[in-house]
């Protein structure tokens, strides 16, 4: 430079995650970074011969945090579109398409599950003897484990990934289904179908609806709403399946069949591999911190500081993967999770008692199971346009009034099957039963997907899972309680209306009023955006002067008449 003796500098550009290295000798060579322009004359030194820049404290700091990002993988340093690859995004396309797919076969296997059971109804009251509410626990308890292993599905989530979790599903589910063919009461039946049965349907539903929204962001609407759909797949095709082996090998060898189908999942889990690096998964960054056990902890310490420390685990562990902090701090997860709550004491239990409500009075058993099919088939016309409808921009912010509307419609259409069990009046109600149900399952997690953050999604799904857990448990026990102490189905269907219409009208409202508290916060004051009052009453034809209130010499001062106030 200029003729004088330039410093052997190694440059190198900042898209490179490279580092600098050592000169022989020990010292440590200066380093230019180079982002489109050279560096001037004075950075390199006015001396002859080599010299080097010595490096600041904080160049040093800036260095070792180089060397620890190189030791990442290269693509989490790489471009794209100006934004860093290191950041929170998601592929919305490529791999994450095949595993919609796998995501929408996991949900037709699982949550259409729980209601094909009552085409085995009256053949299970018949096999042991039971009754109506007796029969019901089983459907029942596979609901409520489905949704109460939330928790533990999010510890395995978190420690193993969603795909191993999605395939210890599909094995639990397969086997539970496939020894209850062989129990020989209907206690057994409830540990088999219902407790080993329903974890295995959460723990592989939970798991992809988790890595679907890895997957997805700018189309996570319509993902859910496609997703969605697997559920309406299973309600239009294992009724049939169910009633084609029901008529050919009894209920044991059709809950043996099914046990075989349920192994599914374990192929859809195959498919569902970890978000790249590159979009912010799992795999990007550090790995997860790998904590001690307790037992490694408190190795040496008496039993009273052991049981301490297991309790402080137990606790940090409940509070990493329910999300209590988020019910608490949260408003909006906190309405939308105790309106779900009680929107599913009565959500399902139509689904449980329509087929035995239409062959009571007279149906054939395949017309009953029609009825079924074709709820099935309207969600999967209406959901896929449900999704691309509202993912559009103008229905941001406004998923939740869209949700709540649609509740209210599903609660009151129950209503309808108190007029008549003819064959076109439950199809009404099929039909209106339906719609809604489309855009209730399409927006149920693009709504809690809105109220929390994704990193926070697993643990807030567990949370949830686990109070409509509750409800889910106790509603169609109660249900058919309530048929045996009356003989009759409608007050079953006038209080299942009431119970989803009431929590439709809570959702709405709660969150229109947190819409409107918010709005006041925001808006500023008046004291903050009108003018500043004079510190004096000014009267008309006064004079003032000018006087400054910055530093500096003083201007000229002027004077003005003023006229007017």
């Amino acid at each position: 430079m200029g003729g004088q003796g330039e410093a052997p500098h190694l440059r190198m550009r900042q898209s490179e995650g490279h580092t600098a290295t050592d000169r022989p000798g020990g010292k440590s060579a200066g380093v230019i970074m180079e982002t489109g322009a050279r560096s001037s004359p004075q950075s390199a030194g006015t001396g002859t011969g080599p010299q080097t820049v010595e490096p600041s404290d904080s160049d040093s700091e800036e260095r070792d945090e180089g060397e620890r990002q190189s030791a990442l993988p290269v693509a989490a340093n790489s471009t794209v579109g100006g934004a860093s690859m290191g950041q929170q995004e998601a592929p919305d396309g490529g791999w994450g398409w095949v595993v919609l797919v796998a995501s929408i076969l996991v949900l037709a296997l699982t949550l259409a599950f729980p209601s094909c059971i009552g085409i085995f109804y009256t053949d299970l009251q018949a096999a042991f003897q039971a009754s109506n509410s007796e029969t019901s626990w089983v459907p029942s308890i596979m609901t409520a484990a489905l949704h109460a292993g939330g928790p533990l599905c999010s510890v395995l989530v978190e420690r193993y990934g969603c795909r191993a979790t999605v395939m210890l599903g599909g094995v639990l589910s397969g086997l539970g289904m496939a020894a209850s063919s062989f129990t020989n009461s209907i206690m057994e039946l409830y540990i088999t179908a219902g407790v080993i049965t329903g974890l295995g349907f959460c723990f592989s539903f939970q798991a992809a609806v988790t890595i679907l929204g890895q997957y997805f962001v700018r189309r996570r609407a319509f993902a859910n709403a496609m997703s969605s759909t697997g559920t309406a797949i299973g309600l239009s095709t294992l009724p049939f399946l169910a009633e084609f082996l029901r008529s050919q090998l009894g209920w044991r060898g059709s809950f043996l069949v099914l046990g075989g189908v349920l192994l599914n999942c374990c192929v859809c889990g195959a498919v569902m591999r970890p978000v790249s690096p590159k979009y912010g998964g799992p795999a990007a960054g550090r790995a997860p911190e790998r904590r001690p056990p307790p037992s490694a902890q408190t190795k040496g310490a008496g039993p009273g500081e052991r049981a301490r420390a297991w309790l402080r685990a137990t606790a940090a562990l409940l509070s990493r993967n329910m999300a209590f902090d988020l019910f608490c701090s949260n408003p909006r997860f906190a309405a939308f999770s105790l309106g779900v709550t009680w929107m599913m004491l009565g959500f399902v239990v139509p689904l449980i008692f329509l087929v035995p409500y239409a062959t009571t009075h007279g149906m054939e058993q395949g017309s009953a199971t029609l009825l079924l099919a074709i709820l099935g088939f309207v969600n999967i016309v209406v959901r896929p346009p449900a999704g691309l409808l509202f993912g559009l921009p103008w229905f941001r912010g406004r998923h939740v009034y869209v949700f709540s509307a649609a509740l209210l419609v599903n609660g009151l259409s129950n209503s309808l099957c108190c007029l008549g069990a003819s064959f076109q009046v439950l199809l009404g109600y099929v039909l209106t039963y339906g719609l809604s149900m489309s855009v209730v399952g399409s927006l149920l997690f693009t709504v809690l997907m809105d109220v929390v953050e994704m990193r926070r999604f697993p643990a807030a799904l567990g949370l949830l899972a686990i109070m409509e857990s509750v409800t889910l448990l106790v509603g169609p026990p109660l249900a058919g309680m309530v048929v045996d102490r009356t003989g009759d189905y409608t007050y079953m269907f006038y209080t299942c209306s009431a119970i989803v219409a009431s929590s439709a009208l809570f959702i709405m409202l709660a969150f229109y009023w947190l819409d409107r508290r918010d709005r006041e916060l925001s808006r500023p004051s008046n004291a903050e955006v009108g003018p500043q009052k004079p510190g004096v009453t000014l009267t008309p034809n006064c004079q003032y002067n000018s006087v400054p209130t910055g530093g500096g010499p003083a201007p000229t001062t002027k004077t003005a008449d003023v006229s007017s106030v």
